[in-house]
């Protein structure tokens, strides 16, 4: 009887804490929860109770009390409880309680971790209350591992984090400032994301290669596929890169047991001043050794993550920033060649972007890329002058010019393109246009045979065929061709650019003059800088002609007012046929009238209806 009494006692006990646990506990309730917990082992059973309102859904105060209570619970004995994973000599010791106890405390403690993870994920919770929760999962990062960083718990984080389907720019921007300023954060960072993204790779490839997929699984798939992409470069792209005056002996480690290096200033000693010395070395070697090792995970995350299918925005991202953030800190840039020629194959907007970075790797790197002229010769094109980043494109185009042992079919071939262009393109796009001619005559005297050309007397060669083909003022240049070999560019001339004197802008029409000195005499002349005109439009024109002091102003006088916008000696040999209005006979206005009397008579009585 006594058994079974103190049986329904251990019920009844349970039955009180499932209800404890499952109803809404005052906030007073909790405090006393705490205190029992950390008071005694006798009160352990609080903590399912504790662990339970450590949720987004909890209000705010509750949470935080609860987290309180636990991280103060679990913080010193970390390095007592075993590891999560088991080990064969746990196989020996089941008997013993104490190990049973603290399996057990281990086991809640890794609930209360994807409890804080969850939570920092979560569009519930409070930002306020994510800021004590990301500091609390990094302190068990620091300490949980015996002082070593702990990259299981790091990992977990950021795995929520890129698989998260809603926004966590908040969690990730408290990392950047808070935690990304340490070394280990970063070097782990590096890690868990080279792992996520060949996961992402893995998961991609899986997915084309089910046919059999139902097509909404699929879409909601590569949606969410292309979320955890954009979150992913989100984190990727906010990591401080180890610039090279950064390799020096007083890296901030987050996990670094026994302090920060900082802590050797002061005024030591003139006997421990050789063994300063000699720690120093040892600390510059292995800063060096450090930032070796962070220059191969950063180039393992970035091409592990250039890897995935980019979502067209995210690609264009990448594209613009590519060879300011990541080229100068890669191990070899030259991994880079596949993914850069592929962008630059595509054509458009992207090869456009992409030409900063494949530039780069041509110049400083020694990447050969054989049809690259040709690939820049098709992109120009009238809608590249009013891209967003034609400024950059236009200075790296003259750039890529600047050789002095490019072709000169080739030289020509640039020159005629833009000098045909120049008759589709606006104002703005004319003066980059003379700024790039003058730049190639200038460095390509072959060419300046396209300047001013004679019509030549036709060789007894020539077939009649050829002779009937050919007119007198016609051009040899195809436009349409896409290979400036074939163009034809040196048989033609730059008649385009003579046309541009009378062009409608005063500026254009000024800064083609330039154009008429003997360019071939390089010490009498300067390159244009095509920086200045890069970046021109229609409001930069204006601006410059408003603040420009004219002498002479030309006036609109007239002796008569004018009765028409042109008149007849403007067009001398034309005539306008225009319709004047047609005259009105007495019959005709008589009915007129009627008409109109009659419309007033209907709305005088429709006013006097609707006053009634």
């Amino acid at each position: 009887m006594a058994s079974i009494a103190s049986k329904n006692a251990k019920n009844k006990s349970k039955s009180k804490s499932k209800s404890k646990s499952k109803g809404r506990l005052s906030l007073s309730e909790l405090k006393t929860l705490g205190h029992q917990l950390l008071s005694s082992r006798a009160h352990i059973n609080n903590l399912p109770i504790l662990l339970s309102h450590v949720s987004p859904t909890s209000p705010p105060p509750h949470a935080l009390e609860s987290l309180l209570s636990l991280h103060s619970f679990f913080a010193p004995i970390l390095s007592d409880l075993p590891s999560s994973k088991p080990s064969s000599t746990t196989h020996h010791h089941d008997d013993d309680p104490e190990l049973i106890y603290n399996t057990w405390v281990r086991s809640k403690f890794d609930i209360f971790v994807n409890s804080l993870i969850d939570f920092a994920a979560s569009p519930l919770a409070d930002e306020t209350l994510k800021e004590v929760v990301l500091d609390t999962i990094m302190e068990f990062v620091k300490v949980a591992n015996g002082g070593r960083f702990h990259s299981a718990i790091y990992h977990r984080l950021l795995h929520a984090i890129v698989h998260s389907t809603v926004p966590v720019n908040f969690v990730v921007d408290l990392l950047v400032s808070k935690y990304f300023k340490y070394i280990d954060v970063r070097y782990f960072t590096y890690i868990s994301l080279e792992k996520l993204a060949r996961t992402l790779e893995a998961k991609d490839i899986s997915d084309h290669g089910d046919l059999n997929a139902d097509s909404n699984d699929e879409s909601h798939s590569k949606s969410s596929l292309e979320i955890f992409i954009h979150n992913i470069h989100y984190v990727i792209s906010h990591i401080p890169p180890l610039e090279s005056s950064d390799e020096k002996s007083d890296f901030e480690m987050w996990s670094r047991p026994g302090g920060d290096s900082k802590e050797l200033s002061g005024n030591p000693k003139a006997e421990d001043k050789e063994h300063q010395t000699e720690k120093n070395k040892n600390n510059v070697l292995s800063a060096a050794k450090i930032a070796k090792k962070m220059k191969l995970k950063f180039t393992k995350a970035w091409i592990s993550f250039l890897r995935l299918q980019l979502p067209l925005d995210v690609y264009k991202e990448v594209l613009v920033t590519l060879h300011q953030a990541v080229i100068p800190y890669l191990s070899n840039p030259i991994m880079l060649c596949d993914f850069l020629t592929r962008s630059y194959d595509i054509g458009g907007v992207v090869s456009v972007m992409a030409l900063s970075s494949l530039f780069i790797l041509m110049t400083q790197y020694g990447l050969e890329y054989p049809n690259f002229y040709e690939k820049l010769y098709a992109l120009l094109v009238p809608s590249i002058f009013m891209a967003k980043h034609r400024a950059k494109f236009f200075q790296l185009l003259d750039s890529c010019l600047k050789s002095t042992l490019l072709p000169a079919y080739l030289a020509a071939a640039f020159a005629k393109k833009l000098s045909r262009l120049s008759l589709s393109v606006p104002a703005s796009g004319a003066l980059v246009i003379i700024a790039l001619i003058h730049n190639l005559l200038r460095r390509h005297p072959s060419i300046n045979c396209l300047v001013h050309r004679e019509v030549q007397e036709e060789t007894s060669k020539e077939t009649d065929a050829d002779m009937s083909s050919r007119k007198l003022g016609s051009d040899h240049f195809d436009n349409e061709e896409s290979n400036p070999i074939k163009s034809k560019a040196m048989k033609s001339s730059l008649w385009e650019i003579d046309t541009l004197r009378h062009h409608y802008c005063p500026p254009v029409a000024r800064f083609v003059l330039s154009l008429e000195n003997d360019l071939t005499v390089r010490a009498k002349t300067t390159e244009m800088t095509v920086q200045d005109f890069s970046s021109g439009s229609y409001a930069t024109i204006f601006g410059d002609e408003i603040r420009r002091r004219v002498k002479q102003v030309p006036l609109a006088f007239y002796k008569a007012t004018p009765t028409s916008l042109f008149s007849e000696s403007d067009f001398p040999g034309w005539t306008f046929k225009h319709e004047g209005k047609e005259t009105i006979d007495g019959n005709d206005e008589k009915e007129i009238t009627n008409i109109s009397d009659k419309c007033d008579n209907s709305s005088a009585k429709r006013q006097r209806v609707e006053s009634s």
